[in-house]
């Protein structure tokens, strides 16, 4: 842990050159905040570029924003304990139901419900579309395992097992799939079209990571952990690249391409920690722009680069110790975008 420590002390260190091109590094600002109706807590979030659309996940449905403008643009009901999103092909979209164990598809542009798939597992949780094998890869929390889903028959075809209980997964384009094992703290690369693991590397210095996100240009994935730091991992051999100090309480992660930036969503500290990437094996907490206690979770628009978190507030937790209450209209949904010159 020392040692892992002491290299990114020493990644952090800026050279000449360094400096240079982080000159051009951009800032990040809370560009709009927009209220959201309705009661229940929120997991994860997805976005439609294409036609403009944030889907938050609220408990017993998900909710539909414009991104043009912010307004509620529709409800997707019946998603008892939905925890995902993901955005597939064919102008369908598919939650995570964690209560029924299912998942529904739906239509992207009219948010009809058009099926319910039956997956074999507990307490489907994250979920991914991957656009090559055009499967859906739903990770179960409550059974440590991942359901396969061909998206074209509806069926299961694989369920991969896992040592520990997957988190959040992210897919590189050339037909691998990277999860955060969240219990044992490994990354875990598969294989999509075979649906198995093709590597399993332990994540040194990094507790409980949940966010993933990755540099496909520099085959970088990067994890958030709980011990407040970045986990960067080279993608072709799981070797560790670096460990980036952030703040407290992340559960979520994005990364932009055009601003070559790592975003980190900070439940606990209320912030956002932008990571500036200089090359493959440097890189540089940049900001840590205040946000709102509780916006933990984040999605990358790639169509103009905004990306988006939500929050609320609540009132004092009760002292049986169950979740504190959330004050009616507090929730919104916070629009983070680059600043403008």
């Amino acid at each position: 842990m020392k040692r892992l420590l002491a290299l990114a002390s020493i990644l952090s260190v800026s050279t000449p050159l360094m400096a240079a091109t982080s000159a051009k590094a951009v800032q990040y600002e809370v560009a709009a905040t927009w209220p959201v109706s309705g009661a229940g807590h929120w997991d994860l979030l997805a976005v439609d570029s294409a036609r403009h659309h944030l889907f938050i996940s609220r408990g017993d449905r998900v909710q539909v924003i414009d991104t043009t403008d912010g307004k509620e643009a529709g409800t997707i009901a019946g998603t008892d304990g939905v925890h995902g999103i993901a955005i597939g092909a064919d102008g369908h979209g598919y939650t995570t139901n964690g209560k029924s164990n299912s998942v529904t598809e739906f239509d992207l542009a009219t948010f009809k419900r058009l099926r319910d798939f039956p997956v074999n597992g507990k307490s489907p949780d994250a979920v991914l579309y991957d656009a090559g094998s055009r499967r859906l890869f739903v990770f179960n929390a409550r059974s440590n395992n991942a359901s396969v889903l061909d998206v074209a028959s509806g069926k299961e075809v694989a369920t991969i097992a896992f040592d520990g209980n997957p988190e959040l997964a992210v897919a590189d384009g050339r037909g691998h799939v990277f999860l955060n094992i969240e219990s044992s703290a490994h990354l875990v690369e598969l294989d999509s079209a075979s649906a198995k693991i093709i590597h399993d590397w332990k994540m040194d210095g990094c507790e409980e990571p949940s966010g993933i996100a990755m540099d496909t240009a520099h085959r970088r994935v990067f994890s958030t952990c709980q011990n407040k730091v970045l986990a960067v991992t080279n993608a072709d051999n799981g070797k560790a690249v670096a460990r980036v100090a952030i703040g407290e309480g992340p559960d979520g992660a994005a990364f932009d391409p055009a601003t070559r930036s790592v975003l980190v969503p900070l439940g606990k500290n209320g912030a956002l920690d932008v990571i500036r990437v200089e090359d493959a094996g440097h890189f540089r907490k940049m900001q840590s722009l205040s946000t709102q206690a509780s916006a933990r979770t984040i999605v990358l628009d790639d169509g103009d680069h905004r990306a988006y978190t939500v929050a609320a507030k609540f009132g004092p937790k009760p002292a049986d110790g169950s979740r504190a209450p959330m004050i009616d209209g507090s929730f919104a949904v916070l629009v983070l975008a680059p600043k403008s010159k």
